[in-house]
């Protein structure tokens, strides 16, 4: 049986491997990165990766599957009562941060998911998991819940529209048409057996 120790010792290293792994797919690509190369920044023997990831495609597969997550978030945080578009902008904002930091949600699997089915299927499971939360924090914040199949197509149109709209544009500007088009998203979601304004 093995020691409480050697476990640690192990969780560690398989730890570092994928540190390792991490940084040098969103370098170089995961077909440009050779196991030794990998074995080298995580300064163990290449004999203990394989024993810990048999083959390079197993380490992808582990990578995507365990750290492409948005872990825990508290919806509350996120939310502004009576007010859906403002927490259409604070979620997106809290999303945005989390795939910033991570090479896994961000460069590796967006530059990986044509070729390797297992990193496709990890981002649409992640994919899932944001709009489940884009649909709690509309949920919360408006004030009478819209049926269910319209809150889940709001969700889906807000993922649709965040998706698209990066932010990597004039920082003014894209906070300016985020804020519009959650608006937008908002009276679609709400304004169902509403009576029309007279013109």
């Amino acid at each position: 049986m093995t020691s409480p120790s050697r476990r640690r010792e192990a969780a560690v290293t398989r730890a570092h491997i994928l540190d390792a792994a991490e940084r040098l797919f969103a370098e170089r690509g995961f077909d440009a990165t050779p196991t030794s190369a990998i074995a080298e920044a995580a300064e163990v023997p290449k004999g203990l990766l394989f024993y810990h990831f048999p083959t390079k495609s197993e380490l992808l597969r582990a990578l995507v599957s365990e750290r492409m997550s948005l872990g825990p978030i508290d919806v509350s945080l996120l939310t502004a009562p009576g007010d859906p578009a403002r927490s259409l902008l604070n979620v997106t904002e809290k999303i945005r941060s989390i795939e910033a930091s991570s090479h896994v949600i961000g460069m590796i699997a967006s530059r990986e998911q044509h070729t390797h089915p297992e990193v496709l299927a990890s981002l649409l499971r992640h994919r899932d998991h944001v709009r489940s939360l884009i649909e709690r924090v509309l949920s919360a914040s408006v004030p009478t819940r819209p049926a269910a199949a319209r809150l889940r197509s709001a969700a889906q149109a807000w993922l649709a529209i965040i998706t698209t709209v990066h932010s990597d544009r004039a920082a003014e500007a894209a906070r300016a048409e985020l804020a519009s088009l959650a608006e937008l998203v908002c009276d679609g979601l709400l304004s169902r057996g509403r009576p029309r304004p007279a013109d």
